[in-house]
């Protein structure tokens, strides 16, 4: 999709990468120690960088004006297995009753995927559920959306036929009506880049279609780094408030999900789907370390020089095989009640 995770472990902005060894914006620059951990350029990795007054919307409605593509699927392919890992495969079985019972399930089952991407989470959940299948990928970025369809599953988990279609849209206009006949609504790496009404609407939309949501990979705004270093909490206290700003939910995001679901009826289960990063994964940790501290510095420049030195020792210690990581995230299934019954 076109928001970080970032979820906070965002999408790369493609316009933000540079040639190696030419300087990082200004924004982003760390202090001249990061050079011995690595390049001095900061990938947001880890967590959503945007233009003043910008927001990484996915719109859900047709004629928005053609933008430039902004985000790189390069940071996309590189999370893909850490986030197919980290997923709660418990929420499938209670996720396949509910759809083995839906009522039309004779017609096959459409399923919208928001903030798609390059179509990670299709390529995860397409081959673990059973029956045919329409995948309807929504992004605000052509260029994403390319590659979701190019990369898309052919077949389901009992080799049922799976299909896709693309749409460009904005989440923050997300209407019952654009997910008519939807059986399964899914995201990944979304809900904390959505404000309060965002997933308001996200939860009304879902409701009104009767349809279930499971929605992947939440920052859960905890990091554990071992060996431990005493600016941790201050790295991972001001990666939240950027988390925040401009009126995001950031790591509020689940508990805000939860309430808004459940005001709409449906029945909510949460479990934890952390990353486990380290030295099996050093290319992904290093580029998650670099993002995770740049938005904190974002977020409080006087950080700047500590945070510089922070990160050139943190890539040593992982150069080494000494740095682990546990980033945590939530997933959440919300089973709203069918055609207006209870769930």
């Amino acid at each position: 999709m076109t928001r970080p995770t970032a979820a906070a472990d965002g999408r790369v902005p493609r316009e933000e990468q540079t040639t190696p060894g030419a300087p990082a914006p200004a924004a982003r620059q760390l202090a001249p120690a990061q050079a011995a951990g690595g390049p001095s350029v900061v990938i947001a990795g880890a967590g959503p960088v945007t233009r003043p007054g910008e927001r990484e919307t996915v719109r859900l409605r047709p004629g928005a004006p053609e933008e430039p593509a902004r985000y790189a699927p390069e940071w996309l392919r590189l999370r893909e297995p850490a986030d197919a890992a980290a997923r709660a495969a418990d929420l499938l079985d209670p996720l396949r009753i509910r759809l083995a019972n839906r009522p039309g399930r004779s017609g096959g089952l459409v399923v919208h995927d928001l903030g798609c991407g390059t179509g990670s989470m299709g390529r995860w959940l397409a081959p673990r559920l059973d029956g045919a299948q329409h995948w309807v990928l929504h992004d605000r970025d052509p260029y994403l959306l390319h590659f979701a369809a190019a990369g898309a599953p052919r077949a389901a988990a009992d080799g049922s036929r799976v299909t896709v279609e693309t749409r460009r849209g904005d989440v923050a206009r997300l209407t019952p009506d654009a997910l008519a006949g939807a059986g399964l609504v899914t995201a990944s790496a979304l809900l904390d880049v959505l404000t309060r009404d965002e997933i308001d609407a996200l939860a009304a939309a879902c409701a009104g279609a009767g349809c279930p949501a499971l929605l992947t990979l939440t920052v859960a705004g905890r990091v554990e780094l071992a060996p431990e270093d005493p600016l941790d909490a201050e790295i991972t206290a001001a990666f939240n408030d950027h988390q925040r700003r401009t009126g995001l939910l950031g790591p509020d995001a689940v508990t805000a999900a939860c309430e808004a679901f459940a005001a709409h009826g449906a029945t909510v289960r949460v479990r934890p789907s952390a990353w486990h990063l380290g030295s099996a994964d050093p290319e992904l940790t290093a580029q998650w370390l670099r993002g995770w501290v740049g938005a904190a510095v974002e977020q409080r420049p006087e950080l700047a020089e500590r945070a510089g030195t922070y990160l050139a020792a943190r890539l040593a210690s992982l150069a080494v095989g000494e740095l682990r990581a546990i980033v945590h995230h939530s997933d959440l299934l919300a089973l709203a009640a069918p055609n207006g019954g209870t769930s």
